[in-house]
């Protein structure tokens, strides 16, 4: 797991090394070991390195034999070895043992599809000398991250937003469709950041560059939810089992010391089992709890992790826990509304004190229609046989009704046909709630493009199965946005590696064909996958309802946090930006003190309002630093629940 960095020169403009070596700096915490640079006339490369596999000798940037191929990644490979094999039997001399060598000698021999032959989690980029050209790619689910932007006639690009803030041609302007993205979906959109002009190569996709010409983005990988009914259900279980063993098992290959993260659910518990079944010694476990009955799964992890005999290690948190902002806004990189950013942060740093490989659970909700939303949607489909000219009435009602007013909310939501009604059901903030929360000026920039309702209405028109059509939007969207971005960036905060066995992709392949009416049946989730872990996990935890990695914050913000809440969100600092109306937000305030539900409201405009403050506001800490050298980058001090009443 590594940080990368690089800038290329579209009209031959010369790159300088310090430029890279800035870029690199704020990414010491993806790659404490180690760093390395390539540089040349037309393209600089940089990483930092943290040594998982040939922790010795797998130095990067990694060359081709006669050194006119040169690559960095930030991932990892894991059918190196096999392919390695291959490669060495056509002639190819490997220099290393790392997973980042087989890259070079692919794209000897495939060119740009060589991503076509990796099965892992990878972002990376290679120069090709002889060519002159650049390649980038990132794997197919978003696992790993990459931003890029072209800026004074030079294209950069790196693993985190920060690393292209260091380029003095990069200007720290609000991207009002991500604006907007944000306070939907709790995240930035899947091809654009909240910096205007810096862009996130797609999951799935390859950038290639050659002086003079424009850059190419192509999609090499997508995932067809196409049901396939010539098997059994039995069938159907009996493959997934081999799949899951395969994909845990491959996982589990590396030259440190490994664990995984274990909340009790079904997923996590799920790989906990199957690595257990392949570890010839205990497999040492990480679990987050709360002192507030309602949200701690902590027992149900220890439950799991004393059927298995693993090493198991918890912590409990606390409403102090938010003394962490500054470091989860330096971090997380862009504003995220997703409050599970904080138990993340807090298992990882407590497992990176063990370990520095973590195995997670992520993904099983997408392939296996796991969220309750699926059930909700199953039960107001109903909805559809209303006549439309009825659900119109009942929702212009609902939109005359008084902001917070019982029955106002389901009267408009059941006006809505099909994937309007779903995406409707997981906004933050709605369309009128938006121009609501914002100025008139800035509103009609933020509303004006939804890129997440073109995909689903897209989907919608080619007639897929409808269950079939939101595993899609979420597995293209809400996974590598909010779930996948989450748990890279507060791993690496305390440079751990998690991997994600659930989102191999020929599992995801494979789960993508099972007929939708084995994974949601009769209300119930994830049915397969809980009949394929039937005499491997108890039964009490693949039948307990689920739970999610929820944080008390609604507790919280009506007890000790209340008056940090309430001075950050209407501190003059907020009102001078102009952004939002600020009689809104005293009414939200207000309303969720009453006893409504508006934490992830709340908590989206604190992380909007802090990420701000140290990005937009601050200049971001820049040290020099020479060849060789290691240079720690911390964030300047910014608002913290203990300086609030200093500061505000």
């Amino acid at each position: 797991m590594c940080g990368i960095a690089g800038i290329f020169g579209l009209n031959g403009t010369p790159v300088a090394y310090q430029e890279v070596q800035d870029m690199c700096n704020v990414l010491q915490h993806r790659g404490p070991n180690d760093e390395g640079f390539y540089i040349n006339d037309y393209v600089g490369l940089g990483m930092r390195r943290l040594s998982i596999v040939d922790v010795e000798n797998g130095h990067q940037p990694v060359s081709n034999e006669d050194g006119t191929v040169h690559v960095v990644m930030n991932g990892e490979i894991y059918n190196f070895r096999e392919l390695r094999a291959e490669l060495e039997a056509t002639g190819h001399v490997f220099s290393t043992q790392s997973d980042t060598e087989v890259i070079v000698h692919l794209y000897e021999e495939f060119g740009a599809d060589c991503v076509q032959k990796l099965r892992g989690m990878f972002a990376f980029s290679l120069w090709d000398d002889r060519r002159k050209r650049l390649l980038i790619a990132r794997d197919r689910l978003g696992k790993k991250p990459l931003y890029y932007g072209t800026f004074a006639g030079r294209l950069a690009f790196a693993s985190e937003l920060k690393a292209l803030l260091q380029l003095p041609d990069v200007e720290r302007e609000l991207n009002w469709t991500s604006v907007g993205h944000l306070f939907s979906y709790l995240t930035t959109p899947s091809e654009e950041s909240i910096i205007q002009g810096v862009h996130k190569l797609p999951p799935g996709h390859v950038m290639l560059l050659e002086a003079g010409k424009e850059p190419q983005i192509h999609r090499y990988w997508d995932v067809d939810f196409k049901a396939d009914y010539s098997q059994t259900e039995e069938q159907w279980v009996e493959g997934l089992r081999e799949l899951l063993m395969e994909s845990v098992r491959i996982r589990m290959d590396c030259d440190v010391p490994y664990g995984a993260f274990l909340s009790g659910g079904l997923d996590s518990s799920a790989v906990v089992a199957l690595m257990a079944r392949q570890s010839s010694s205990p497999i040492k476990t990480f679990s987050i709890g709360f002192t507030e009955t309602n949200y701690n799964e902590a027992p149900h992890a220890r439950q799991v992790a004393n059927m298995f005999g693993t090493e198991h290690h918890e912590l409990i948190l606390e409403p102090d826990v938010l003394s962490i902002l500054d470091d989860l806004v330096w971090y997380l990189d862009e504003p995220f509304g997703d409050s599970s950013a904080i138990p993340t942060y807090m298992v990882s740093k407590l497992a990176a004190q063990h370990v520095t490989v973590a195995l997670s659970g992520d993904g099983g909700d997408e392939l296996f229609a796991g969220y309750d939303r699926y059930v909700v949607e199953q039960k107001e489909r109903r909805y559809r046989h209303i006549p439309s000219a009825v659900r119109n009435i009942l929702g212009g009602v609902g939109s005359r009704m008084p902001e917070g007013m019982k029955g106002r909310n389901f009267l408009r939501h059941i006006a809505l046909d099909g994937m309007d009604r779903y995406l409707d059901a997981t906004n933050v903030f709605n369309v009128d709630e938006k121009r609501s929360l914002f100025r008139r000026e800035i509103a009609d920039q933020v509303i004006k493009d939804d890129p997440f309702r073109a995909m689903a209405l897209e989907l919608e028109k080619k007639g897929t199965h409808w269950l079939s059509a939101l595993q899609y939007i979420d597995l293209h969207d809400y996974l590598p946005q909010d779930i996948l971005t989450k748990v890279d960036r507060m791993s690496m905060a305390h440079s751990l590696e998690t991997r994600s066995p659930l989102l191999d992709h020929k599992l995801v392949e494979y789960a993508a064909t099972i007929p939708p009416e084995y994974k949601l049946r009769a209300g119930t989730t994830k049915h397969i996958l809980k009949k394929a872990m039937r005499g491997i996990l108890p039964d009490t935890i693949i039948d307990r309802r689920k739970q999610g990695f929820a944080v008390p914050l609604g507790i919280w913000f009506r007890g000790e946090l209340m008056e940090f809440v309430h001075d950050l969100l209407l501190s003059e600092t907020s009102r001078a930006r102009r952004i939002f109306n600020t009689e809104y937000i005293e009414k939200l305030l207000a309303m969720h003190q009453r006893g409504r539900q508006l934490d992830m409201q709340l908590w989206t405009l604190v992380s909007f309002e802090l990420w701000c403050r140290r990005f937009l506001d601050q200049p971001l800490v820049r040290k020099t630093a020479f060849p060789g050298t290691i240079t720690r980058m911390r964030p300047a001090p910014i608002l913290t629940p203990q300086r609030a009443a200093m500061v505000i």
